[in-house]
């Protein structure tokens, strides 16, 4: 098991993935400028490193987050570490070993560190339904459950979308489905690490 301190952000890779592709875009975008660059190579250093900046930001961080999700799983499998659930959300992965008490966990804007951790370090956890508005405009876009980890506020999205829906649709009833077992396959996993 782990001591280490749990971070859901790697500050060096979320700069690197966002400023380094928008640098070079720049950097191409100026020497273009300045060379007065004509035909093919225009083409090149006006349109290559923008389009494959744009693909890295959209494809990127995916492929890597689901490489290292791939890799930790296959770790976890060889140390013994029974997955009775694992959910996979945009931004986190958990993996709940309830018959051991332990909790495994890899974010995506710190995909160079995973984590595997006793259950009992988890202080709290909760569903948040995400519900707002008042009448006939309440409703809720985003459904997930959250855990606090040395301090350490992690939230799981169970179901987002970008427009509201009803608290009675079918959408948010699932999403706060999925959270309410998590929640409680943690809790187990907390009592049998304690």
């Amino acid at each position: 098991m782990e001591t280490k301190k749990v971070k859901r952000y790697n500050l060096v890779y979320l700069l690197a993935y966002i400023a380094v592709p928008a640098l070079v875009t720049g950097l191409c975008f100026w020497i273009g400028c300045l060379t007065s660059a004509v035909g093919s190579m225009a083409v090149i250093l006006f349109m290559g490193p923008g389009t494959l900046s744009f693909l890295w930001w959209i494809f990127g961080g995916r492929v890597i987050f689901k490489a290292k999700k791939k890799k930790l799983e296959k770790e976890l499998d060889a140390q013994g570490f029974v997955r009775n659930h694992t959910f996979n959300s945009t931004g986190c992965m958990v993996a709940v070993d309830a018959a051991h008490g332990s909790v495994a966990l890899q974010f995506f804007w710190n995909p160079s560190e995973s984590y595997v951790l006793p259950a009992n370090r988890i202080s709290r956890t909760w569903v948040d339904d995400g519900r707002g508005g008042k009448g006939f405009l309440e409703g809720s876009s985003r459904v997930s459950f959250l855990l606090v980890v040395d301090g350490v506020k992690i939230r799981v999205d169970t179901f987002t979308s970008n427009k509201r829906w009803r608290m009675d649709s079918e959408y948010i009833l699932t999403g706060i489905s999925k959270a309410d077992m998590m929640v409680g396959v943690l809790e187990e996993a907390r009592r049998k690490s304690a």
